[in-house]
């Protein structure tokens, strides 16, 4: 093949070399990225396990603590506020209007009044539950 005044000569068996190096580089190349995408993919998932794990204790953490609110606990009212649990020594206005007694007694804004029974709870925008208590709970009262 001549090429202006040069002759270019392209030996065939150093063409056959260059193609089957190019090839394996290539192999490897393609073998390390799919390598690095899967591990990748691996570590992201076990820090969206972490996140998830961590955002179900937090919400369990919640759910375990008492809110504000009041409770009838072993026939006595009780008065929860910011995570202090005392003896109810008056009677509370609810947000939504509800009254309830030192005595356990509960009247609603519509009139109807109801006793709270031994677990019963109230937070304070009104809503009557069961409360849940675990032993540590029991123990600090």
């Amino acid at each position: 093949m001549k090429i202006g005044s040069h002759f270019y000569f392209k030996p065939a068996t150093t063409s056959l070399a260059v193609e089957a190096t190019n090839f394996l580089c290539m192999k490897k190349l393609l073998i390390l990225a799919v390598t690095f995408t899967l591990s990748a993919g691996v570590f992201a998932q076990d820090n969206m396990d972490k996140k998830m794990d961590h955002k179900m204790d937090e919400k369990m953490d919640k759910k375990m603590m008492m809110k504000d609110g009041v409770m009838m606990k072993d026939g006595k009212m009780m008065m929860m506020k910011d995570g202090e649990t005392m003896m109810m020594d008056k009677d509370i206005e609810m947000s939504n209007g509800t009254m309830v007694m030192m005595d356990g007694t509960v009247k609603m804004k519509d009139g109807k009044t109801m006793m709270m029974k031994d677990g019963d709870q109230m937070s304070m925008n009104g809503k009557m539950g069961k409360m849940k208590m675990n032993k540590s709970m029991q123990h600090k009262m």
